[in-house]
């Protein structure tokens, strides 16, 4: 390598020195400036940290009133929730997920016995958060409350009118059925003046009272039926029965029925008239048949429209 070289070849190598050292030096003040400004940072911080040890000093007795009235706070709103559950059962699962996060705080708040005051703004925020979830609960159920109070007075007077409807249609029930069992005793025939006999045969194939049973060949029972503007008019039929001193009703045929308000009864003989609202005499006959019958009492029983209306009684030696 001659001169010349040699020459070209150290210039170059002092333009490179050189740009080294002035990147050097740039690199130098950066790391320089950055580690002042980290000093700055980590005083700062200090001074931050210093400050609110400080302020929580400060405000030590503060943060303790504010911790007790937010565990009141909490405590009142667990009561409260307790109040809704049982005004709605059917809200008890979601209450209950309330109160549940409820005593979770409060769990908290009583385990830590110094809270500074940015913990403390966290929970007083949460209890905010909390207290608007359970005004929203207190409306919903007291607006169900007043509805179920207003369905439920309007059932009650519903209930209530019901029960004077049903009271007053048991009075003119009771009142048609009195109207109804007055018409139907007045409108009910009677049978007097009675005169019920045996009768025996004369020689002359004639007819005469007697008082002896064994002469006996036919009873007459002879009457007076009531005049009545109530009952129906027509064609009635009027039933006599008659029952010996033994109990036993004279009767010619087994099937000698009558269906009356005691049920099916035994009748001697009947007889059709024609009834016009008018009072009317008639007589009713029996004949024997040649049945022997015995000495003492017998009763009579007139019966038409399937009551009994008439009695009579003779007696035979």
């Amino acid at each position: 390598m001659n001169d010349s070289e040699q020459k070209k070849s150290n210039g170059f190598y002092l333009i490179c020195i050189l740009l080294l050292m002035v990147l050097l030096a740039i690199l130098t003040y950066m790391w320089s400036t950055k580690r002042t400004e980290l000093n700055n940072c980590s005083n700062e911080n200090l001074l931050l940290k210093s400050d609110m040890e400080g302020m929580n000093q400060m405000l030590e007795g503060y943060v303790g009133n504010i911790s007790s009235d937010l565990k009141k706070d909490f405590k009142n709103m667990l009561a409260t929730y307790d109040k809704l559950i049982a005004k709605d059962a059917s809200k008890a699962d979601s209450l209950n997920k309330q109160k549940t996060e409820i005593q979770m705080l409060l769990g908290k708040l009583e385990a830590n016995k110094k809270l500074s005051a940015s913990q403390l703004y966290r929970f007083k925020k949460e209890n905010e958060t909390l207290r608007g979830i359970m005004r929203s609960y207190v409306m919903q159920i007291d607006s169900l409350n007043t509805l179920n109070y207003g369905l439920s007075k309007n059932l009650e007077e519903k209930t209530n009118k019901l029960n004077e409807t049903s009271l007053e249609r048991d009075e003119y029930k009771k009142e048609v059925e009195e109207k109804t069992e007055q018409v139907k005793k007045g409108s009910k025939l009677k049978a007097y003046s009675f005169q019920s006999e045996a009768l025996r045969m004369k020689i002359n194939n004639t007819t005469e009272v007697t008082d002896k049973a064994k002469k006996t060949i036919q009873i007459r029972s002879s009457f007076t039926i009531s005049e009545n503007s109530l009952t129906s008019s027509g064609r009635k039929l009027v039933y006599l029965q008659i029952t010996d001193p033994n109990g036993t009703i004279l009767h010619s045929r087994g099937n000698n029925t009558v269906e009356t308000e005691s049920g099916s009864v035994l009748y001697s003989d009947k007889k059709e008239i024609d009834y016009q609202n008018q009072s009317i005499d008639l007589s009713i006959y029996y004949d024997l048949q040649g049945e022997t019958i015995i000495k003492g009492n017998y009763k009579v029983k007139i019966i038409c429209d399937g009551g009994i209306i008439g009695t009579d009684g003779f007696t035979l030696k």
